[in-house]
């Protein structure tokens, strides 16, 4: 397995972030073009503020741990500088998308933008600690807790009290963050707050029966059984169990480790597409048709994400397991999503037959991140394994 980290390395600094150096930097007006198609054509300008913090994050990423250091700083500070002129509202959540210059576009609706806001001048702040950087992303994570119950607030479209719901995507999200954000809020702080995530990640979301993580259940971890209730997400279950298996390895919790290992594999084994390959994106936990129409794509980052998960697994089992099913997600990903002739970064969407659905690098929901995030986990977890 060691061999693959070094395929994981090449593939990230001399394909994917020479891609996004050379086509996504707007050094105009700052901040990150993302919709480019496969030939580096910019097709749309607009900037949505969780991809810029995310590409921000990445490169402040790169620039903490490797010898790039100047010129990955100075693409991280594109972001940053962008990002904290315009990124947020005068109430201090921060808005879904902006124009090209800056003017707001979208409304502050969705917490991510906040989440990865919070990563992306939390790690900036290890290049630079001017105290203001570390300021914005304390406050953020501190309105990130205060918002959690109703996370888009005065812009939630549901009823309020008729079929109340808690959704699996911002505790698995806090999981990762808070870890993140350690070298900031402290390590109580961090275990405070995980020590009451992992167990309604692991306990409340999960259904005994099935073995799987549902993506929505009732305030009290009941089921409810209706579209949103029944929702099954297997690549967001299965990073989720990778952020569950660093939290168990902080805190040497093998029984928190061997749980999310279980159901990792559990939603791999339920959710491959036996017939086509690859990880389907949404399913139904009774077998009924979901009420996403895309429910039978395949899609990048269920695959990567996927591929660290079993990385993860085996560095610290070095289980055949893992390392089968690694081969055998690798082998589809690299054959699928890479693009072997304009190569640089990946493709994003692929019908359930494997075929490119669409021609783009990045776009509104894709930029600089779970690929190249992907790579450098996979690189780095692989390259410690002895032999």
């Amino acid at each position: 397995m060691k061999e693959y980290s070094a395929l994981y390395r090449k593939e990230l600094y001399e394909e994917i972030i020479p891609f996004w150096e050379k086509y996504s930097l707007d050094k105009e007006c700052k901040g990150y073009f993302t919709c480019i198609t496969d030939q580096g054509v910019v097709f749309d300008t607009d900037k949505f503020v969780w991809l810029q913090a995310r590409q921000a994050w990445m490169f402040a990423t790169l620039a903490n741990t490797q010898p790039k250091t100047h010129e990955w700083i100075e693409t991280a500070k594109l972001g940053i500088d962008f990002l904290e002129k315009y990124g947020r509202s005068p109430e201090g959540d921060w808005y879904f998308s902006l124009t090209k210059e800056g003017a707001p576009l979208v409304a502050p609706y969705n917490i991510f933008s906040d989440s990865f806001a919070a990563m992306a001048f939390g790690t900036y702040f290890k290049i630079d600690p001017d105290p203001k950087y570390a300021q914005i992303a304390k406050d953020t994570f501190e309105r990130i807790l205060k918002r959690k119950d109703v996370p888009k607030g005065t812009y939630e479209k549901k009823i309020s009290g008729t079929r109340p719901m808690q959704n699996f995507a911002l505790p698995m999200i806090l999981c990762n963050l808070a870890l993140e954000l350690e070298h900031l809020i402290g390590a109580q702080r961090v275990s405070e707050l995980t020590k009451g995530l992992i167990p309604l990640i692991l306990e409340q979301f999960y259904d005994k029966e099935s073995g799987l993580i549902l993506e929505n259940i009732g305030p009290n971890g009941t089921q409810i059984d209706s579209f949103e209730g029944r929702l099954l997400n297997p690549g967001h279950a299965i990073e989720a169990m990778w952020f569950i298996m660093n939290l168990g390895i902080r805190s040497n919790d093998n029984a928190v480790i061997d749980k999310a290992e279980a159901i990792m594999y559990n939603h791999l084994e339920h959710g491959w597409d036996y017939k086509h390959g690859g990880i389907f994106y949404f399913l139904d936990r009774k077998g009924y048709p979901t009420q996403q129409l895309e429910w039978d794509q395949k899609l990048w980052w269920v695959h990567l994400e996927t591929l660290v998960a079993l990385a993860k697994t085996y560095a610290y089992n070095k289980s055949p397991k893992a390392k089968e099913w690694f081969i055998k997600v690798h082998d589809y990903s690299w054959n699928h999503f890479r693009d072997p002739i304009h190569k640089g970064e990946w493709y994003g969407y692929l019908t359930r037959e494997g075929k490119v659905l669409f021609p783009l690098k990045g776009g509104k929901w894709k930029g600089c991140f779970h690929v190249p995030r992907a790579l450098y986990e996979i690189s780095n977890t692989l390259a410690l394994i002895d032999g």
